[in-house]
């Protein structure tokens, strides 16, 4: 079996990369601007396809910063780095289908008093008084998945409901998330965060503050904070 020697690191490098990648193809949408908009329709092609399947993506993606280490920091591995490539392509192709067609950012980053995380953002497609089993399954659904190409298809049905109802996403968390998601014993890291952040109590907002749900939704919840 196979680990991860530097996967904080790499997670994080993921994850800034994703927000860093995303900011002016967020900002030059919102804009109108045709170049923008064209990267986002042809990403949005990608989501829930494995990168290997759309080579058209390739120069779109970059990836380079994943290969630096000018930092001091380890050269990653060709493991980690093909790990976090797939996880990289995947948090942003699915970006690009949650952005199609919205006026706001459909990117937001976390903030405990905002939670970013995927389960945060389930949370917020259900009543206020209870909830909404159907969309609860898709989430642990996801949670399930047995290979990354399956979570992403997974994932990309949760997205089209949080377009929906413009609800944000943090998909720089979610992408060091895809990446940790891969290595032994990431699934069940990834899915508590998700749990947790399901169980976290958003701020308060126009339509009111959701109460604490309640706990056979098949996460755990014992964690104060919002992943």
């Amino acid at each position: 079996m196979t680990t991860a020697p530097a996967q904080g690191t790499a997670h994080a490098r993921v994850a800034d990369l994703a927000a860093a990648r995303i900011k002016p193809w967020q900002d030059g949408c919102l804009r109108d601007r045709p170049r923008d908009v064209a990267a986002l329709a042809r990403l949005r092609r990608g989501a829930g396809r494995r990168a290997a399947d759309m080579p058209d993506l390739w120069g779109l993606v970059d990836t380079g910063p994943l290969h630096e280490h000018a930092d001091g920091s380890s050269p990653l591995s060709d493991l980690e780095l093909t790990r976090a490539e797939d996880a990289l392509y995947t948090a942003l192709t699915l970006w690009a289908l949650h952005q199609q067609s919205r006026g706001t950012r459909m990117h937001r980053a976390h903030e405990r008093e905002r939670p970013g995380g995927l389960g945060a953002a389930v949370r917020r497609l259900m009543p206020a008084d209870g909830i909404d089993e159907a969309v609860l399954k898709r989430l642990v659904r996801a949670g399930t998945a047995p290979d990354l190409v399956i979570l992403a298809q997974r994932l990309r049905d949760l997205v089209v409901l949080l377009r929906r109802s413009d609800v944000p996403l943090d998909y720089g968390l979610l992408a060091g998330q895809l990446y940790v998601w891969q290595w032994p014993g990431g699934r069940e890291a990834v899915r508590r965060e998700w749990g947790r952040s399901f169980h976290s109590r958003r701020a308060a907002e126009p339509s009111g503050e959701i109460p604490a749900p309640r706990t056979d939704t098949g996460f755990d919840s014992d964690d104060k904070d919002a992943s």
